[in-house]
């Protein structure tokens, strides 16, 4: 499972929210590139970079930080926040991204969203599939769909979507635990049974098709431990981190272990 710290960026410094909520923001650092560094000195390769004030704006904002971490750092970093057009895709690529995360752009323009996919391929577009109560939110989680979260991503994964951030609004920043349960649920309703023959005869097995990304609630190691034993392909940590819940030692030795 890869282990994917995250920074949030508004006004170029590394904050927090709890439950998307903008009122609690808490300034962790104000240089988000000696962050990303110091994930890359423990042994992290990955980094989920998240455009607050672009998903306030419904446009990119902090590209350059992006382009200063993507250019000062090794990091395969996933980009979101505010990608609303071809030229707000085309800017995260150019400005260092390996892969953007589109939510509320797959909910409210749709034929937009299936375009990058039809461009760029699944390896680079990711479904942001962030719920309340299992119904999809968006504009940065400030509004409802209606829509349902399993049957939201099902249709995209039959449409050739491969990655999924999953949040939990409910459990973001506020340290109680991921939800180990719809996890479970997601992957459940999303993989393909396969008949295996092996030394204790014919069974069924589960599949994975999808490669989900867990994100929200991760408070100490165990966590990831039973996230990976889900099947989660990788896990988004932020508070945890930036509260010493989980230090970055220990995420060193969670990756060389895994």
């Amino acid at each position: 499972m890869r282990i994917i710290p995250a920074i949030d960026i508004i006004e170029g410094k590394c904050v927090r929210l709890s439950k998307g909520d903008y009122s609690t923001k808490k300034v962790y650092n104000e240089d988000p590139l000696e962050v990303a560094r110091e994930f890359e000195a423990h042994g992290i390769q990955y980094l989920h970079l998240v455009d607050l004030d672009g998903a306030k704006s419904s446009h990119i904002v902090n590209h350059r930080i992006l382009e200063a971490i993507a250019s000062g750092t090794g990091l395969k970093i996933d980009f979101g926040g505010g990608l609303k057009t071809n030229d707000d895709l085309r800017i995260a690529f150019e400005s260092g991204a390996r892969q953007v995360t589109g939510g509320s752009i797959a909910v409210k323009d749709p034929d937009t969203f299936m375009g990058w996919l039809d461009q760029y391929g699944p390896e680079k577009i990711i479904l942001g599939a962030d719920a309340h109560d299992e119904k999809i939110a968006v504009s940065g989680w400030q509004e409802a769909s209606g829509q349902e979260l399993i049957p939201f991503i099902r249709k995209h994964q039959q449409k050739g979507i491969r990655y999924v951030i999953c949040t939990d609004i409910a459990k973001d920043g506020m340290l109680e635990g991921p939800s180990y349960e719809l996890y479970r649920k997601i992957l459940l309703k999303t993989s393909r049974t396969e008949t295996y023959v092996g030394p204790s005869g014919v069974e069924d097995r589960q599949v994975n098709e999808l490669d989900l990304i867990a994100s929200g609630g991760i408070s100490q190691l165990e966590d990831l431990s039973r996230l990976q034993a889900i099947g989660c392909e990788g896990a988004i940590i932020g508070k945890a981190i930036y509260e010493n819940r989980i230090s970055l030692r220990e995420l060193e030795q969670f990756i060389l272990a895994s």
